[in-house]
């Protein structure tokens, strides 16, 4: 399996900095990480790139024995070594960013939305915290592959919003969890089989709020190329409006 990536992050046409952060690994852990930073003040461009760099660090410093497919216990579950190993890399973030915001007045209430994949020959690991999401492509067909920690998914999922009501709920950006606002924090982490030409979109909530899902398979079906397939992401969240900052990753998987 041979995996082709790219990655671009802007600022948007409200803001006046940028927020979002990203990483694309340049080493052979294939490891594709997006965080959505909040707090004001510049702080939360402090907590994504404080989380990234927390994250990058544990995985490639964790000591791995056996197989990525070892079955260990996390808590009350069972999973995987290389899904252990994403999961305690968000926890370390969490607690590198829920402690600067504890000791420092000027970062105080800092957070990050994650949302990571890592990519193996056997699949992709999905990981995140907040509503920063990941999409698989695949034969003209989008599917959202993460579950927001939002409250407007909570209320869709009680039954109280609609799928249709939620582009109009007031408090749809309000999310229910996010790294280093807490000291501890749930990790939701899957696995996802791959097959040659799947394409993953993993992306910021400016991207999303911005362009819905049928723009998205008419702009991820016409480009090959990464790049400007970045490129024209970002430039129609800005042209609907561009209310926040903008980052998307692609990873294309190919034989």
């Amino acid at each position: 399996m041979k995996l082709v990536c790219a990655g671009l992050t802007d600022v948007g046409s409200a803001r006046e900095h940028n927020e979002d952060d990203f990483y694309l690994s340049e080493g052979s852990e294939a490891l594709c990480v997006v965080a959505d930073g909040m707090g004001g003040h510049r702080s939360g461009e402090v907590a994504s790139a404080m989380a990234i760099n927390a994250i990058v660090e544990f995985y490639r410093e964790s000591d791995v024995q056996g197989s990525g497919e070892d079955i260990l216990k996390e808590g009350d579950r069972e999973m995987t070594m290389d899904a252990y190993r994403l999961v305690r890399a968000i926890r370390t973030a969490n607690h590198a960013v829920f402690q600067a915001a504890s000791d420092s007045e000027l970062y105080r209430g800092m957070g990050t939305t994650i949302v990571l994949g890592l990519f193996t020959e056997k699949g992709v690991y999905l990981a995140h915290i907040g509503d920063s999401r990941a999409y698989r492509y695949r034969n003209g067909e989008l599917v959202q592959q993460t579950e927001d920690h939002s409250l407007a998914n909570e209320y869709v999922r009680m039954g109280i919003l609609s799928e249709a009501d939620v582009e109009h709920f007031p408090y749809k950006n309000v999310i229910t969890r996010a790294c280093g606002l807490q000291d501890e924090v749930e990790v939701d982490v899957n696995f996802r089989e791959v097959e040659p030409g799947d394409l993953f979109l993993l992306c910021s909530d400016g991207l999303t709020d911005m362009v819905n899902d049928r723009e998205l398979v008419e702009a991820l079906g016409k480009n090959d190329d990464l790049e400007t397939l970045a490129k024209d992401l970002v430039k129609r969240a800005n042209a609907n409006g561009g209310a926040d900052n903008i980052t998307v990753i692609l990873a294309r998987v190919e034989e």
